[in-house]
């Protein structure tokens, strides 16, 4: 937990693009783009390039790149007449690239209004990996939208992984009870999923914080979101029925016939009914998950101990929880024995 917390919160994020504008010019006209750049050193470099990517055929390279600060780029392009687009309307993504901070771009970054049906290959790039550089080091990829919030995935998405490996544990515990008898496992299977529940709770406190500085409000009327919200709905109840029951015989049997039902619930609401509609959590509704294109190999030499970290943290605590159960039950019965 150590090394996720230093190295979830010190690594860097790779230079980025926040913005440029003007985001929409005519065909045939000279564009001065104005390119706002995130942790970058324009200013550094002689070797500033910035490029136009319509497809894999048009780019287009600027003909003059200005700097003024680390942060801000001048791009001058001369937009052909001719783009090959089937709506007159072509969409590029922003390339900027220097032997400092190496490559950055921004999607969707401009609109080329009165596209036409054909293009001519005079002004066009032929090879582009040739012109940019890629540097190979240690720190975390710029996303738009989430920017520096991209090292929540440590904290958020982790703690509801490590909470269904413990919920997993629940569940086996729960039918080993009823097989059994045997108090051990209501006990385990109670604090696993004590443990799960403030797990839960964590994670959707940590998700709205993330939607609040990435989608601009706390909540959302996301289905994942409500699913989710249902799901520890549903497992705080398991708490209330629990201290309802006053047999301890049928509090026992009932907990764990409920808790099994619970985690049977879980898999469709978190698992299944959001990816039946549009949904902004990837994954869901057609939006891509952590793949390679969002979790990095960076991203993942802290996603995957964080996941695993969290999870023998919230065992060792489970544990505590289940000894400090059998010495309360232990001491009772010397009580009654008494």
């Amino acid at each position: 937990m150590f090394y996720i917390l230093i190295a979830g919160m010190c690594v860097p994020l790779k230079p980025g693009i926040l913005d440029c504008s003007p985001n929409k010019v005519n065909a045939g006209e000279e564009l001065k783009l104005k390119v706002i750049g995130y942790n970058t050193n324009y200013d550094q470099s002689s070797g500033n390039k910035a490029f136009l990517k319509f497809d894999t055929v048009q780019i287009l390279a600027a003909n003059k790149v200005l700097q003024s600060d680390p942060t801000t780029l001048l791009a001058y392009f001369d937009i052909p007449k001719s783009i090959a687009s089937n709506n007159k309307l072509a969409e590029a993504t922003l390339i900027v690239s220097n032997e400092v901070d190496g490559v950055s771009l921004l999607p969707s970054a401009l609109v080329v209004k009165e596209a036409t049906p054909s293009f001519d290959a005079t002004p066009w790039v032929t090879d582009l990996r040739s012109q940019i550089v890629l540097k190979d080091e240690m720190a975390f990829p710029f996303r738009n939208i989430l920017y520096e919030t991209i090292r929540n995935t440590f904290f958020h998405v982790a703690i509801w992984m490590s909470m269904m490996i413990l919920l997993i544990g629940a569940f086996y515990n729960s039918i080993q009870y009823l097989r059994t008898r045997e108090m051990k496992y209501d006990r385990k299977s109670y604090s696993l999923t004590t443990v799960s529940i403030v797990y839960g709770f964590i994670g959707l406190i940590t998700g709205s914080v993330w939607a609040k500085f990435t989608w601009g409000t706390f909540w959302t009327s996301d289905i994942k979101l409500n699913m989710a919200a249902i799901a520890m709905l549903i497992y705080s109840a398991y708490w209330i029925l629990r201290s309802s029951i006053e047999d301890l015989d049928n509090k026992y049997k009932i907990s764990a016939i409920y808790n099994i039902f619970a985690f049977v619930a879980l898999i469709p609401l978190i698992y299944i009914v959001p990816r039946l509609t549009d949904s902004l959590h990837p994954g869901n509704g057609g939006n891509p998950a952590l793949g390679g294109e969002d979790l990095d190999n960076t991203l993942r030499m802290v996603f995957y101990p964080a996941i695993f970290g969290l999870a023998f943290l919230g065992l060792w605590l489970s544990n505590l929880k289940e000894r400090t159960m059998a010495l309360e039950y232990y001491m009772n019965e010397r009580d009654l024995n008494s």
